[in-house]
């Protein structure tokens, strides 16, 4: 079987989007599918595109045996409004119009969203090429658009995502959300059960594996025998960091305890000025870092902080970062409701303060950081969890059984 994944996030991009579809890609190629992935020069979230690639509208290359073939986009940093917008666009025109022509006969497409113009150019794809078409939602857009505030319900864009959203969900052959309340919301918005599938996101368990705390990175920062607690993923309007911040401005006495930042984002510029005006000299920002150094920055974590702001939508998602934080055997202290905390407290790996509640979080990583035995027993906890239940492999191979069905009926 030929699967296209249309994807407008790929390494050497990092974050979740980026991860979780090479992670997949990779594993059906181990499984002797044919794999290509379709998507965009890397430029996310710096919107800067690497020497190699620029200026170029076409690129096909190897990516541990899948086929990738990047097509042009206008590149934008991870902030404002327009410009990401443009990126959005430029990506789903180039990719149906010009970059579908150079992936061979495929027989499914999966297109994952958000964004959603992601998702539009994977159907106009499969339906220029007569294939069945997956819509894998990663986020429920508009609706977290609504909910971190950067535009309003009634804004003519929320209303025209609203009708595309509705519009692909009556398409498509096959739904793969990554959360139970995902299935459920679109459930009760009348989309039939029979067509929604749950394939939760995961951990390569051969890519995070425990390691000693004493890491280059601690040295290099000057942690040593420090308490380090660390935040790592996008820093934007969804995340609650400026609480984290409070957090780390009423811990300032304590000199044991380290905040560490890693990542991009909206936010991250603000949030950085922000503790460089406030002289929070117990907090360190290092902006992006590859992939493969993700790992050495768990390892430098003694505690890991997956927080989001407080709405009701949050509810329903289950941060990614929560798997790879389990998987290194590290604590978690998740400040999000809903199914992400019954995760982490079924895992036993970790513990729960409530959303934007910098006095809880203070209280909680004060009591983490004087008891090591229990963020031990945590991260113990934690791995073994991950290790039975949200392994990469084994739920790529419950997607592919997914593929494999609607190419049949495809076919036939």
């Amino acid at each position: 079987m030929h699967i296209l994944y249309v994807s407008q996030y790929f390494p050497p991009e990092p974050g979740a989007p980026a991860a979780r579809v090479s992670e997949l890609a990779r594993a059906w190629v181990e499984a002797g599918q044919e794999v290509t992935v379709l998507t965009g020069m890397p430029n996310h979230p710096t919107g800067m595109v690497p020497s190699e690639y620029q200026h170029r509208v076409l690129v096909s290359e190897d990516f541990h045996g899948v086929r990738v073939v990047r097509t042009w986009i206008y590149p934008a940093a991870n902030r404002g409004h327009l410009r990401r917008s443009l990126a959005y666009a430029s990506f789903a025109a180039s990719a149906a119009l010009w970059g579908q022509f150079h992936v061979g006969r495929p027989d499914v497409v999966v297109a994952t969203s958000p964004q959603f113009l992601c998702a539009v150019a994977g159907y106009a794809i499969a339906r220029t090429r007569s294939l069945p078409f997956v819509f894998e939602v990663r986020d429920l857009w508009p609706e977290s658009i609504v909910a971190v505030g950067a535009l309003p319900e009634g804004h003519p864009v929320v209303r025209g995502l609203g009708l595309v959203e509705e519009y692909l969900y009556r398409r498509a052959d096959r739904i793969v959300v990554v959360t139970d309340s995902f299935g459920a919301r679109l459930r009760q918005r009348g989309v039939p059960a029979n067509k929604i599938e749950v394939v939760k996101n995961g951990v390569d368990l051969e890519r995070f594996v425990p390691e000693s705390r004493d890491t280059q990175l601690r040295e290099r920062l000057g942690f040593a025998g420090k308490f380090v607690v660390s935040y790592v993923g996008t820093h934007g309007m969804a995340h609650g960091l400026d609480r984290v911040l409070d957090v780390a401005a009423a811990l300032r006495p304590q000199d044991q305890i380290r905040f560490l930042f890693v990542g991009e984002g909206a936010e991250r510029q603000r949030l950085q000025a922000r503790a460089k005006s406030e002289s929070l000299d117990n907090v360190v920002f290092l902006g992006a870092l590859p992939r493969d150094a993700m790992s050495e920055v768990y390892a430098t974590s003694d505690l890991c902080l997956v927080p989001l702001r407080k709405t009701e939508l949050f509810r329903t998602v289950l941060p990614s970062k929560i798997f790879e934080i389990l998987g290194m055997a590290r604590p978690v202290l998740l400040s999000v409701d809903g199914e992400a905390r019954a995760l982490v407290e079924a895992s036993g790996g970790g513990v729960f303060v409530p959303p934007e509640d910098a006095p809880a979080m203070t209280e909680a990583i004060l009591r983490l950081a004087r008891d090591p035995a229990a963020c031990q027993d945590m991260g113990e906890r934690g791995r073994a969890y991950v290790k039975e239940h949200f392994d990469r492999k084994k739920l790529a191979a419950r997607y592919l059984a997914i593929l494999e069905e609607v190419a049949k009926k495809g076919r036939a």
